[in-house]
């Protein structure tokens, strides 16, 4: 399966997908809603994308209590946050990306100040053109109201870009802009739906970085 017009945007969902944080994104989650009754797991993430005071909406039995949940995922987040690494081989190819002159973008369901910090932890922000977070817009993926505003800022078609994630609403976010997604499954299989709509299907984020260096050689 090739693209029929050249690539000239690659757009990354950040967690799952550059870095390697699901597994820490989960324990902190768990940690936050303990006293609350909440019980996260790792399928949930295939389905929210939005921030955290809209996911603990659904998971506390009291609405009253989502701030003190927050303050708790933030305490775990400051004092765990240096264990989440990028994927191997993520680096290289945003930089091999950026010589070749690809606009790179992030489009992700985290809050501003906790990507940007992930960014300068890592030195990921030089890469990047733009990025659109979670409490950026009033929606959420899968809305794609994200994806379309990164390419009205770059001045680019929807067919110009390549989206990658490892959710079904990075999927669903993708297809409803229009772009050409290519989902990271993990271990889990995506949904026949969800698997329909994305471009390519890969087992994990190496594979989707070798197809975003093969989407854009010249």
């Amino acid at each position: 399966m090739s693209r029929s017009h050249p690539t000239r945007a690659v757009v990354f969902d950040l967690d799952g997908t550059l870095l390697n944080s699901l597994p820490l994104v989960l324990r902190a989650f768990s940690h936050a809603l303990e006293p609350f009754g909440g019980k996260p797991t790792m399928e949930m993430f295939a389905h929210f994308g939005g921030p955290p005071e809209q996911i603990f909406q659904g998971l506390v039995a009291d609405a009253r209590d989502v701030p003190a949940a927050l303050t708790r995922l933030h305490e775990f987040h400051r004092d765990h946050h240096h264990l989440i690494e990028p994927f191997p081989g993520a680096k290289a190819m945003l930089g091999e990306l950026r010589s070749r002159g690809v606009a790179l973008a992030v489009w992700t369901g985290r809050d501003r100040a906790s990507a940007e910090h992930l960014f300068a932890l890592h030195s990921l922000g030089e890469f990047f053109a733009e990025v659109v977070c979670g409490d950026d817009l009033p929606s959420h993926k899968p809305d794609p109201a994200g994806l379309r505003e990164i390419l009205r800022r770059l001045g680019l078609k929807a067919h110009e870009a390549l989206y990658l994630g490892d959710a079904d609403v990075d999927v669903a976010g993708g297809a409803g802009a229009g772009v050409d997604t290519i989902l990271i499954q993990h271990l889990r299989t995506a949904a026949p739906e969800i698997s329909a709509q994305a471009w390519r299907l890969v087992g994990s984020p190496f594979e989707a970085y070798k197809w975003a260096l093969r989407c854009t050689a010249t």
